[in-house]
Order: C-alpha cells, then sequence, then structure tokens
C-alpha cells in the first residue's frame, strides 16, 4: 500500500498533533510519504498527482478545509461541466487524523467528538491490514458556480447568504482572532455579517422543481450532519444516503437570526416555521441581480458567489473509519 500523508501545518492543532502523529505510525512501521501544504488548493493538485502515479491511500493532517481540498483531488473532472467528475481512482481510500479546529467531518464519521488517539489507530491497523476494496463509501457534493471557472467538492456543506457572508469574515480574520477557538471566531465574523445584510431575491430549485423563489435570509446545501465548527443545518442529513439537504430561511429579522444561530448548533432552528428543508440529487441556487450575488462556503472556504449548482455523487469516495 502506498501511503501519502497530507500535512497542514496551519491548521489549528496540526503543529502539535504531528509529532506525537508521527512517533506512532513510525514506531509501528507504516511507510509513508509527507508532504507539507504551502497554498490554497496545494492538498487538490499534490492528491491527484499521487493517485495518478498510484498512491492507493491519502491521509489528512488538518481540518475540515484541507480535507475537502484533498477529497476534491480524488476526481477528474470533465471538460463538459455539465457532466460529473470521475474518480482517479475507485479503490484508493482517504483517511483523515483531524487537527483543525471544527473537524466537522471526523465528528460525524463516528458520531462524536473521538481522541485523536483512536484515529491514529484506525490509521495503523488499516494500513497494516491492506483489505481490498476496504472503507466506508460516502457521498460527496459536485458544486459549480457561473462566477467560476473551476468546479469543486465539498464534503459537509455550503452555505449561501449570510452563511456564506460569515465564511468570508472568517478567512479574512488576522492574526489576533486566530488565538481565540472556532466559535468565538464564529460569533465575532457572525456579528458582522449580520450587521451589514439584506435579504435579497433567490431561486431555489431541486431536481427541476421550485422550493422557493422570494427573499432570503440563508441557504445551506448539506451532506454530511455537522459544518462550520458543529452547527447540524439538517439533524437528518447523511453521508451515504444519495441526497442533499437544502435548508432555506427567509422573512427572519436580525434578531430572530441571531436567535437561530445559537439553535442550530441543536437542530433546533427546524422547529422555526420560516425555516424549511427539501431534499434531492440536483439544486440549483439563483440569484438575478450583480449585487444581489452571494458568497458560496464551502467546507469553510470561499468558491465564487451565485449562480451555483450542486449534484450529489452517491457513495463516490471511500473513507477509512
Amino acid at each position: 500500500m502506498h501511503n501519502l500523508i497530507i500535512l497542514n501545518h496551519t491548521a489549528a492543532k496540526a503543529q502539535r498533533a504531528w509529532p506525537i502523529i508521527q512517533k506512532q505510525i513510525d514506531e509501528a512501521g507504516i511507510e509513508y510519504e509527507v508532504y507539507e501544504t504551502k497554498s490554497a488548493g496545494d492538498a487538490t493538485t499534490k492528491t491527484r498527482n499521487a493517485l495518478n502515479s498510484g498512491t492507493s491511500n491519502i491521509c489528512v493532517v488538518g481540518g475540515d478545509g484541507t480535507l475537502s481540498e484533498t477529497a476534491e483531488g480524488f476526481f477528474e473532472f470533465n471538460p463538459d461541466l455539465n457532466l460529473p467528475p470521475q474518480a482517479i481512482n475507485p479503490k484508493a481510500t482517504l483517511a483523515i487524523l483531524p487537527s483543525g479546529t471544527g473537524d466537522d467531518f471526523a465528528r460525524g464519521l463516528r458520531g462524536k467528538r473521538v481522541a485523536l488517539e483512536s484515529w491514529i489507530e484506525t490509521f495503523i491497523a488499516y494500513c497494516r491490514d491492506e483489505k481490498e476494496e476496504a472503507g466506508l463509501l460516502v457521498d460527496v457534493l459536485y458544486g459549480r458556480s457561473d462566477s467560476f471557472t473551476t468546479p469543486f467538492i465539498c464534503l459537509n456543506a455550503s452555505t449561501m447568504g449570510i452563511g456564506g457572508e460569515t465564511a468570508s469574515r472568517v478567512a479574512a480574520q488576522g492574526d489576533f482572532l486566530r488565538r481565540f477557538p472556532g466559535e468565538f471566531r464564529f460569533i465575532v465574523a457572525a456579528l458582522g455579517a449580520l450587521a451589514v445584510w439584506r435579504e435579497r431575491r433567490v431561486h431555489v430549485s431541486i431536481d427541476g422543481r421550485t422550493v422557493s423563489d422570494g427573499p432570503m435570509n440563508l441557504v445551506a446545501v448539506a451532506n454530511a450532519l455537522y459544518a462550520g465548527g458543529g452547527m447540524m443545518f439538517s439533524p437528518q442529513a447523511r453521508i451515504d444516503d444519495g441526497k442533499l439537504d437544502v435548508v432555506t430561511a427567509s422573512g427572519l429579522t436580525r434578531a430572530a437570526v441571531m436567535r437561530e444561530l445559537s439553535r442550530i448548533h441543536r437542530g433546533a432552528h427546524i422547529n422555526n416555521p420560516r425555516v424549511n428543508i427539501d431534499y434531492g440529487q440536483i439544486v440549483r441556487i439563483e440569484t438575478f441581480l450583480l449585487q444581489d450575488a452571494m458568497p458560496i462556503e464551502v467546507d469553510g472556504n470561499v468558491r465564487g458567489v451565485t449562480p451555483v449548482q450542486f449534484q450529489v455523487l452517491p457513495g463516490a469516495l471511500r473513507f477509512v473509519v
């Protein structure tokens, strides 16, 4: 088995975690190559090149952003962007040694937060076993924005509206705020986004049928249970059900938005009649005026602005769990 470890030293806990990880996998006699990312998108390029060269297992030491970039490298995009991407090696696996701020995808895989030691043990056991076609098959979202020439892969969720604005502000935070926990940074960014937010007309269609058309506060397309540091946009979201969960909220006052943001970690926001969840396989989210375009947050990164289309790719990626 050829193992490549993608290491993001800028991730919240990766610098402290890596010496512990390295010591244990070296003592276990696991052979691997380690690659430290240098810039945004680096993990995608390195992963794609490695898989094309015969590497069969990629492991991420980092957070959800690095994990999402690495997952994107498992696919080759079709020149015709209307066609879904193809897996480079359908038998290849993706492992995670969670070392980020939220580690939402890892939390969803196990159903709760699990100590790093357990993930290290799982990775070592998998490398020693080398089972043919092992791993859990999970869904991924394939997205493409009309304003962004490069399509993208999403694991957790994508948010637009206040969610996208908040993500933009989190990404732009300086060194001072980056010293604080992710939840605090999110609250600071959300308050700033809320202060300047205005509703705008958004049209949402799922599998060709209109589900919403009018002034809107938030749209989220969820694949996994958790996103954004433990938020449950859709409490029923599952990574292997072959469908996407589309959450829309409209007509909320600023005070109501703040209340729902505090309830979303428990999934309690779905009790608000102005919040709706619909399901399907292809969703298109459209804004119609240039000034109404909304940033598209994807697993913590901003990937263009609306309009955007998402398609679920059922069982498209193998995860080591």
